[in-house]
């Protein structure tokens, strides 16, 4: 199904076609490229707003994800029941957070790339609340980004690495 790839800032530049090639390819190793997927690039602004809203943090931050399928338990594929179910959710990515928490050896993009997968992994039911879960969510973004890295010759990590 498709990928709706939406850049509403103007603080960075987005290329999108190398970020919607990684994307796919994460979808693919994931197994849910018949899955409509929202990925939509929100500055500073924008994602401490939603921030604020949804979570009650009033500060910026790097992704937020809104799942279509709300009680999914970690790692398990929708089962829909009809058309319009075919739908995993949205992700916001914070790219200028993202850009500023950059380090000087890192590449932009493989970041931006790393933070969507996190996203898409909270979509799949994966949290980072307790140890127990945050677990299992390194775990799949790890196995997530080691066939990426074959596909790509890169050396992407997870994002969640080292929060326990």
């Amino acid at each position: 199904m498709s990928l709706v790839l939406r850049n509403l800032q103007r603080v960075v530049p987005i290329r999108r076609v190398p970020l919607r090639r990684k994307i796919e390819l994460v979808r693919s190793v994931l197994g849910v490229q018949k899955f409509d997927l929202g990925v939509i690039c929100v500055d500073n602004k924008n994602i401490q707003h939603i921030n604020r809203i949804y979570r009650e943090n009033d500060v910026p931050t790097d992704v937020l994800s809104f799942p279509f399928h709300e009680n999914l338990k970690a790692g398990e594929i929708p089962q829909p029941d009809c058309a319009d179910d075919y739908n995993l959710g949205d992700i916001f990515l914070g790219v200028e957070y993202i850009l500023q928490q950059c380090k000087d050896e890192e590449d932009y993009y493989d970041i931006l790339t790393v933070t969507a997968t996190h996203g898409l992994c909270h979509l799949l039911g994966f949290t980072h609340d307790t140890e127990a879960a945050w677990q299992k969510m390194f775990q799949k973004e790890k196995q997530v980004l080691e066939e990426l890295n074959r596909h790509m010759g890169t050396r992407l990590q997870p994002l969640s690495k080292g929060l326990f």
